[in-house]
């Protein structure tokens, strides 16, 4: 049978999406409900009020790194992510990235996932070794993970699983609270950058701003004693081939 243009658009249209209902629960697949706070490892980054200031884009520096992910049950998702990135090349030029953003989610009926920002998100990125080694940016990207899940641990609770576009995992996060604990699901600070589309639908910022922030000086000794140990460990290793 030949489809017109008509009908696959209207077969198209009755495609599923939603929040959660589509999503089946199960004990395999879905444990407990997506809504909620999830973080991940020690559970220090934490999303809501005590990550970021966005009226002057701030950051509260957690103990360590990680991810933290909160969903509403209404639609709305928030993010904050704090990480160091090595550099195989240079040993000491270890970057860090603190990033917030928020937005709108939909779980598609495919069992994929698409969370579209605001257009208020940025992150602080302090790269020892570049020409502006402290600098924010806007940070607006349109994310797509082929699938989530939710298992419960014995001993942790429950635990999400997100894969990115590309099927890599995540760092598992686990349940912090079913109630998200997020800043207000609306556009918090003043922003006229526009987004250009790019490839696998992913939206990235059209500008960047730099900011310089000598006020951080916490962030910066956490990249230097990182540093530190990345060429004690260099060090170490010489010695034990000359032994």
């Amino acid at each position: 049978m030949i489809l017109t243009p008509l009908l696959c658009l209207t077969i198209a249209s009755l495609a599923p999406s939603t929040y959660s209902q589509d999503i089946v629960y199960d004990a395999i697949h879905n444990a407990t409900s997506l809504v909620g706070t999830w973080s991940s490892g020690s559970k220090q980054v934490l999303t809501g009020p005590g990550f970021t200031n966005p009226a002057n884009q701030s950051f509260t520096y957690p103990k360590t790194t990680g991810i933290s992910y909160s969903f509403s049950g209404d639609g709305f998702y928030e993010i904050a992510r704090y990480r160091f990135n090595g550099n195989g090349s240079e040993p000491t030029c270890i970057t860090g990235v603190i990033n917030w953003v928020h937005g709108t989610y939909i779980l598609n009926g495919n069992g994929s996932m698409t969370l579209t920002p605001f257009g208020d998100g940025y992150q602080q990125i302090q790269d020892p070794c570049a020409a502006v080694s402290n600098f924010i940016e806007d940070y607006n990207l349109t994310e797509f993970y082929t699938q989530w899940r939710i298992f419960q641990d014995p001993v942790t609770g429950y635990k999400l699983h997100l894969f990115q576009f590309d099927g890599a995992p995540l760092a598992p996060q686990f349940q912090i609270s079913a109630t998200p604990n997020m800043l207000p699901t609306t556009l918090l600070r003043n922003v006229s950058t526009p987004t250009t589309s790019a490839g696998n639908g992913v939206k990235t910022p059209t500008r960047r701003s730099l900011l310089q922030k000598k006020s951080n000086d916490a962030p910066a000794s956490r990249l230097a004693v990182a540093a530190g140990v990345t060429i004690g460990m260099v060090s170490l290793s010489i010695a034990a081939l000359l032994l």
